[in-house]
């Protein structure tokens, strides 16, 4: 049935194509033949090219059949829901991209801050320890 239905729709739209073609190529009356010639002629003999109307888009008019109106509408709701999904996915995932470049920003942070801490630390115990040895070097409180 749908095969039947799509070969007439296809078969209606080809003549319709065709009629309006032909409509367009169409030569004048034979009254005004003459003078229509002869203004194609002036411009192109001018230089000058006539100008052409736009094409139009042809478009068969909506079905009033429900289940051609259901199948279409459809057809478009998952069309949308496809785009949505995945405008959605790109989203999510620079999200994801967003927040794995800033979880590694703090990651490298901290490591640095903990190189820092250590250094800190290191240069303190260094001058606890040049301190103590300058003590030990006066010998007035050194015990052994």
């Amino acid at each position: 049935m749908t095969q039947i239905r799509t070969l007439l729709i296809g078969t209606a739209l080809t003549a319709f194509a065709a009629t309006a073609a032909v409509a367009q190529t169409a030569q004048p009356a034979a009254g005004a033949d003459g003078q229509a010639q002869m203004q194609m002629q002036a411009p192109a003999a001018a230089g000058v090219q006539p100008v052409t109307p736009a094409p139009t888009r042809l478009t068969a008019p909506g079905s009033t059949d429900p289940l051609v109106q259901k199948r279409d509408a459809n057809a478009k709701a998952n069309a949308e829901y496809r785009a949505s999904k995945k405008a959605s996915k790109t989203e999510l995932k620079d999200q994801q991209k967003a927040a794995k470049a800033q979880y590694k920003d703090q990651v490298r942070d901290a490591k640095i801050n903990q190189k820092a801490d250590k250094q800190t630390a290191n240069n303190e115990m260094k001058m606890n320890m040049q301190g103590q040895t300058g003590d030990q070097s006066d010998g007035s409180d050194v015990k052994h």
